[in-house]
């Protein structure tokens, strides 16, 4: 990429619906704009359950033992994903079965794909995969398939996931965000200088891009 681009960080874990929507509510404000060739996009690891194990939780159990939400309360937040991911053209799918997972080796998984220039494509296949589909992202099995999906290698994905030095990495740069005070997820840096936390508007991002964009071509 050009370093005449303008750099933008997402933070994020693929089990956090938000992110479907910053990512969206931000892609809206560059192709609007006609901004696409202007911007360089990197994603980051943020685990918001890194204790979780790799069988998961039922998703209502899950966010009644961590945020307190009763049974309509939960109901009443997916149907606002429900409509909010319609207007943005996602399917989120949830139902009584529908559970949380590890998402360890999918942050693994996406260091691999940067490295090759497929994250943003794998991230995409991850969230429809969990949100969409309602599969397991933290079977290996499952994970190989969605990457063989977008263009990785298994044998790669397998050497990366089996790579401890790799698993460290996640620590290492999870740990540097939290150190800078980030604690919420979509986090969106901007040109490694200000974020915009939380699913912003259409109108936010454009803002956001027009000033560092104006800066760049200073």
């Amino acid at each position: 990429m050009s370093g005449s681009k303008l750099k933008i960080d997402i933070i994020s874990d693929v089990v956090c619906p938000w992110c479907v929507i910053g990512i969206k509510h931000l892609k809206e404000a560059v192709v609007k704009n006609n901004w696409q060739e202007q911007v360089e996009v990197e994603w980051y690891p943020f685990e918001l359950n890194p204790d979780m194990p790799t069988e998961g939780e039922n998703l209502r159990d899950h966010l009644a033992r961590k945020y307190g939400a009763s049974k309509e309360e939960s109901e009443q937040n997916r149907q606002r994903l429900i409509d909010v991911g319609k207007s943005v053209g996602f399917d989120f799918n949830f139902d009584d079965e529908s559970r949380i997972y590890n998402t360890r080796q999918c942050h693994i998984l996406l260091d691999y794909a940067h490295s090759i220039g497929l994250q943003t494509q794998l991230k995409i296949a991850l969230f429809s995969a969990y949100f969409t589909e309602g599969r397991n992202i933290s079977d290996t099995e499952v994970l190989l398939e969605i990457g063989e999906s977008v263009g990785l290698e298994a044998a790669e994905m397998l050497a990366y996931l089996n790579d401890s030095s790799e698993h460290d990495k996640v620590d290492v740069i999870e740990e540097q965000w939290r150190e800078m005070g980030i604690s919420g997820v979509p986090t969106i840096v901007f040109n490694n200088e200000q974020g915009l936390t939380g699913a912003q508007s259409v109108e936010s991002y454009e803002e956001m891009l027009r000033h560092y964009l104006a800066t760049k071509a200073e």
